[in-house]
Formats: structure tokens, sequence, C-alpha cells
């Protein structure tokens, strides 16, 4: 009887995903060609939990005229900036049986415009990705150039960002398979962003496994060693590489139908609140994203339903 009480809550986890995706979720991320009121923002797109991209809504910046390596280096180049160092350009991600995050080095701006220029070499891949308001606390200098916050997402959301962050990186620098508690507005001022998306429904086909928590230590040589946490708790993290998949491993994930889409210079992604998202991006791409903390109502505890049901019943 049990046995067959659990096969049936698989049975339904498995069809959840399709029958969400029917009703909600588009076949490709949706355009606009302006800014959406706060009214529609928030009816069209934040109350369903979809995804687009907004054209039209930097324009008025200075930064997507300005922003340029060179006057990276001439404006912000001596400032500090905390930088991701990776071998492989994976930082916070599975290695082996670790989660492992990224060498942190605090640098000059102008040594990462060095390494992005082919002026400079320097071990591993860099990123700078501090995810903690980067922009405001390390790069005041480039605050000028844009808006504090995203004026109409604001009124519709209800509050301030918690955090304005500053991207720029090498091509090799990706970003792991997760998912935030944010609502996110990701402006690409140079360059090109690629996101993989899954929607929050797809949960049940997306593993999730425990992993002891390390971290990258680059040594003086330039080699890179692993180094275990051993203060953290273990941390769930997605083994899974979308772009390459181990359906042998994680053959639920066959199931699941990703979005990509590509967001350009000048663009805006609506990247609602927990959704499941894969990036990479250009060389050189610069891109500052607004973080607006979610709203835990009943979507967070439908989501920690499905997420509870998903584990509770080992479907991966």
């Amino acid at each position: 009887m049990a046995d067959a009480a659990l096969d049936a809550v698989r049975r339904e986890l498995r069809e959840f995903p399709a029958a969400a995706r029917e009703l909600s979720v588009p076949l490709a991320v949706p355009y606009l060609d302006k800014p959406p009121g706060p009214l529609h923002f928030y009816r069209d797109w934040v109350c369903p939990s979809r995804p687009c991209i907004i054209r039209n809504a930097l324009q008025h910046w200075p930064a997507l005229q300005k922003w340029s390596l060179p006057y990276l280096r001439a404006t912000a180049g001596s400032a500090e900036v905390s930088v991701a160092v990776t071998p492989d350009g994976y930082a916070d991600a599975v290695r082996g049986d670790r989660f492992v995050m990224p060498a942190e080095r605090r640098l000059p701006l102008s040594c990462v415009l060095d390494v992005l220029e082919g002026r400079a070499q320097h071990p591993g891949v860099l990123y700078v990705q501090k995810q903690c308001s980067n922009l405001l606390t390390e790069l005041p200098q480039l605050l000028p150039d844009l808006e504090p916050h995203v004026p109409w997402a604001s009124e519709a959301l209800g509050k301030m960002p918690d955090a304005v962050n500053f991207w720029l990186g090498e091509a090799a620098a990706v970003t792991s398979l997760h998912k935030d508690h944010y609502e996110n507005l990701y402006c690409v001022i140079s360059g090109e962003k690629h996101f993989l998306l899954h929607p929050p429904s797809d949960r049940p086909f997306i593993p999730y496994e425990l992993y002891t928590p390390a971290s990258y230590q680059l040594t003086e040589e330039g080699s890179f060693k692993m180094v275990d946490e051993e203060t953290m708790e273990k941390v769930p993290w997605i083994p899974l590489d979308p772009l390459a998949p181990d359906l042998a491993q994680y053959p639920s994930y066959s199931q699941a139908q990703a979005l990509h889409c590509t967001v350009q210079t000048g663009e805006m992604l609506y990247l609602p609140a927990l959704w499941f998202h894969h990036v990479q991006q250009s060389h050189g791409c610069m891109a500052v994203n607004f973080w607006y903390d979610m709203e835990y109502d009943l979507k967070y505890s439908y989501f920690q339903l499905l997420d509870s049901l998903t584990k509770a019943s080992g479907l991966n």
C-alpha cells in the first residue's frame, strides 16, 4: 500500500512540470520593445513568474555609450575589486564529490583589464562577480553612469534593490545551474550573455545532492589546490551540466525543457525569483544587475512543497 502511494506521488510529480508549462511557461523568452509600466510589470510578468527581455530600458544610461575596457581603465583602473579565480571558469560548482568555491583575489581593476585585453596573463580564469553590491562598494566611480535602481520595477515591487552587482569576465567564466531568491533585472552594457533557463516547476527533473564545501587556493607557483571548508555544513547543489547532461546518471532531466536566450548590449532580462539559470558570456562582457528580494508568499510556499515532495519521494 505504501509503495503504491509513493509511486502515485512520483507519477504526479513527473506530470506536474508539463501541466505547469502548458499553463504558464512560454516556448521562448518574450521581448518587450520598451519598459512596462509598474502595474503591467507586476501583473504580466512578476505575478505569473514569467521572464522577458526588455529593449530600450537602458538608453538613457550614460554607461551604454561610455563603458568600454579603456573607459573602465581611465575611470576606475586603480580601484581594488574582488575577483573570482578558478582553473576552469566554474565558480561555485560541483567538481567530483565537492562543491567548490573560487579562489578570491583583491586586484586593481586595471590588472583584470590587462588580462582581458591580452596585455598580461594570470593563472586560471578571472571573473569580477562578487554578488554583494560590489558596484556600490568597490566601483563607486562608475555610479554616475547609470541609475541606482530601476524606477518602474522598484515601484511595482514596492521596494528598493537589495544589491546592485557589476559583472566583468572572460568568455571561459561560466555560472553553473542554480536558482536565487531574488527578482533579477540583468542589464548588459557591452557584449552578450547567454542564459539557459528552467522554470521552478521543472524542479522534479533537476537533481540536487549534498556536497562537502571546498575552495580553490592559488599557490605561489600559479597552480590550484582544493581545500575543504571544514567549518561549513554540506551544501545542496545541482551536479548536472545542462549543456552536456549525463542522462545515464540523471535520466529524469531528459524530460525537462530548457529555454535559451541571449541578452545583448542594451537589453535587460527580467529573471523571476526561483527560476533555474546557467549563464555564459562573450569575452569582456560588462553587465549590471539589480537584485530585489522576493516576496515569501504563496508562490514560494508552493515551490517549497514541490521541492520537499521531490526530495521525499526520491525522484532525483
